[in-house]
């Protein structure tokens, strides 16, 4: 499905190919061995498939790619429902606020107190930050 794509945006078979295995995560080496070819040979093509697509990386190629491949639309439903489940169950029992740091958003701000009010605990260190500064 996707080399019949890439074929009809003007890629030649082996350019094809070599976009098929680079898109499913294979390195320049592991393309090479697998079409009995050199890895200078798999970066020449990459650099003819790169100017037929208009993409300037592997990673946009990539990008460009994965629609296209027949297992990541299953996969990416598949994934989706169950994000969506989770964030549903999730979200019906968070809490309404974000605790960040000694405060809440939207809420009251607290702030450490120290037990003399000094800013000092008895044996003289501060309470200020995690390592005693």
């Amino acid at each position: 499905m996707l080399r019949d794509i890439l074929i009809q945006k003007g890629l030649s078979n082996r350019e094809a190919e070599v976009a098929e295995l680079v898109s499913k995560g294979l390195s320049n080496k592991e393309v090479a061995n697998q079409l009995f070819v050199t890895e200078k040979t798999v970066k020449f093509h990459l650099t003819n498939i790169y100017k037929k697509m208009n993409v300037k990386s592997r990673a946009q190629l990539i990008v460009w790619c994965l629609p296209h491949l027949g297992f990541v639309e299953s996969e990416a439903r598949t994934e989706n429902n169950a994000n969506i489940s989770a964030a549903a169950s999730f979200n019906a029992q968070a809490p309404q606020t974000i605790p960040a740091g000694n405060s809440t958003v939207g809420g009251t701000t607290t702030l450490p107190t120290s037990s003399n009010g000094n800013g000092f605990n008895r044996n003289g260190n501060s309470d200020m930050g995690a390592m005693g500064i």
